[in-house]
């Protein structure tokens, strides 16, 4: 889990969003005390409620007093919708970009999504006709 470029309260809040995308740590849960996450990741209490904080600052968690951190409800589309704006500019915009300029047009790129996707078995993930999380 240790990624050196990004620091360790950056790391634990994206884990603890990535158990909120995928279901794990569902909506109006309680989710994790700053002592467990910094007992489990081997880290100092004090970074892992750096972590727990940006999340409660983004409104997925919330405090409750005397009982402990939730997740709010709202709080895995409002992840999946920050996620997925963020592989549009990081990803999508891009490949629009290169397409551009070597002048593919707008079905050959979804040919050729459509054909890498074959290729790697993703297919059924990026059915548009899929139910949507």
């Amino acid at each position: 889990m240790i990624d050196e470029a990004k620091p360790l309260f950056a790391q634990i809040a994206e884990q603890v969003e990535d158990s909120i995308i995928n279901g794990t740590l569902p909506e109006m849960s309680r989710a994790p005390s700053t002592n467990e996450l910094s007992s489990f990741y081997s880290i100092n209490p004090a970074t892992a409620a750096k972590g727990v904080n940006q999340l409660v600052a983004k409104g997925v968690l919330e405090k409750r007093r005397g009982i402990g951190m939730f997740v709010k409800e709202g709080a895995r589309t409002l992840l999946i919708n920050e996620y997925r704006t963020a592989f549009s500019d990081n990803f999508i915009a891009p490949l629009l970009s290169e397409a551009n300029r070597l002048g593919l047009e707008r079905d050959d790129v979804i040919t050729l999504i459509a054909e890498r996707s074959q290729e790697i078995g993703t297919s059924h993930t990026l059915d548009p006709t899929a139910t949507k999380g």
